[in-house]
C-alpha cells in the first residue's frame, strides 16, 4: 500500500515543526484531512484517525474555551487514537497543552501560516495524487488543446512521432515510451511521466530530444487528465468501414473506462490532424454536439 511519511509533508509544504520530531518518519496512509471537530465533544463513531488532523480557528478557539482539565481530556482522547500527525493553520498560538500530548506521545505537531481552507484544499489534492493507485504502460501521453489523450500501438508504429507532430503544432508532451496512470477518483485517470523520461522524447533515426528545451517550456505538461485512448495500427484495407458513426469502445484501467478509437497508419495520411480532430469532436460531444445528428436533422430537413 502506498504512503506518504509527516516528513515529506513538511518538506512539501514548509510546515513548522513545533515538537513531536520523532514522529516525522511515521506513514500517511489515507488521502484526505480530517477536522476533528465532533471528536472534540466526545463523538468519535466515524473519527477518521488515519488521516492528517487539521486544526484552524474553529477547533483552536473552542479548545481555549475548556477548562485545562476539560481541555486535557479532549485532547488526550484524540491523541490516544494516534493520528500520524496535527497541523495547525494561520500560525495559532497558545498551543501549549497539545504541545505536551504530541511530544509525550511521538506525535508531530506542524504549524502553517496558511488559511484553513486553502491549506486542506492544497493537502488534500497533494495527498489524492500522492496515495492514488498506479500502474506504468507502454504508450506516449499528450496533452492536445486541454485534453488528455493516451497514444498506444505497437513499437514503431509511430506514436513518439505522431507525438512530435503534435508538439510542432502547439500541443504539449506528459510522457513517452513509458506513461504513470494514477487512479484519483472512481471517474478519473490523471497520466503523467516516471520522472526520469520528463521532458525527453524519442525519436527513430534521430535520437533523444529534449522538448522543452527544442521548442520551449509550452511544449512539456507535468501531467493530464485522460479522456481519450488512441490506438494507433497499421493499415488494413476493407478494415474499417465509412459508418457515420461507429459504435463507442472502451479501454479500462484500474476500473476507469476512458472512450478508445483506432487510428490507421497510412503514408501520406495526416494522423496528427486526426488525433486533433478526435480530440476536438470529443470536446463538441460533452458541449452537447453531435455531428450525426446534425446531418440527419439537414437531411430530414429536406426531405
Amino acid at each position: 500500500m502506498k504512503s506518504v511519511t509527516v516528513q515529506q509533508l513538511v518538506d512539501r509544504f514548509s510546515l513548522e515543526v513545533l515538537t513531536g520530531e520523532t514522529g516525522l518518519d511515521r506513514m500517511i496512509p489515507k488521502a484526505r484531512v480530517h477536522r476533528p471537530g465532533l471528536e472534540f465533544v466526545g463523538y468519535f463513531d466515524f473519527f477518521s484517525h488515519a488521516h492528517v488532523q487539521v486544526l484552524g480557528s474553529k477547533e483552536i478557539t473552542y479548545l481555549h474555551t475548556l477548562s485545562e482539565e476539560e481541555r486535557n481530556l479532549r485532547i488526550g482522547n484524540i491523541v490516544k487514537y494516534h493520528p500520524p500527525c496535527f497541523v495547525v493553520t494561520r500560525n495559532l498560538e497558545g498551543l501549549k497543552y497539545l504541545k505536551k500530548y504530541c511530544e509525550e506521545e511521538g506525535i508531530a505537531l506542524l504549524r502553517t501560516s496558511e488559511p484553513t481552507n486553502r491549506f486542506t484544499e492544497l493537502l488534500d489534492a497533494y495527498l489524492s495524487k500522492a496515495l492514488a493507485p498506479e500502474i506504468a504502460i507502454h504508450g506516449v501521453c499528450v496533452n492536445v488543446s486541454g485534453i488528455g489523450i493516451l497514444l498506444r500501438g505497437q513499437s514503431g508504429v509511430g506514436k513518439s512521432e505522431t507525438a512530435h507532430t503534435l508538439i510542432r503544432r502547439g500541443h504539449r508532451l506528459v510522457a513517452d515510451d513509458v506513461v504513470v496512470l494514477k487512479k484519483i477518483s472512481p471517474e478519473t485517470i490523471l497520466a503523467t511521466h516516471n520522472e526520469i523520461n520528463k521532458e525527453f522524447l524519442a525519436l527513430r533515426s534521430i535520437g533523444l530530444v529534449n522538448v522543452s528545451r527544442l521548442y520551449g517550456r509550452k511544449a512539456f505538461q507535468d501531467e493530464t487528465r485522460i479522456v481519450l485512448d488512441i490506438e494507433l495500427s497499421k493499415w488494413q484495407e476493407n478494415a474499417l468501414n465509412n459508418e457515420l458513426e461507429k459504435e463507442q469502445q472502451y479501454s479500462s484501467y484500474m476500473d476507469v473506462k476512458i472512450p478508445r478509437i483506432e487510428i490507421q497508419l497510412q503514408p501520406g495520411r495526416d494522423v496528427a490532424g486526426l488525433v486533433e480532430a478526435a480530440a476536438n469532436n470529443w470536446y463538441l460531444q460533452r458541449q452537447g454536439y453531435s455531428a450525426v445528428e446534425d446531418f440527419m436533422k439537414r437531411i430530414e430537413n429536406q426531405i
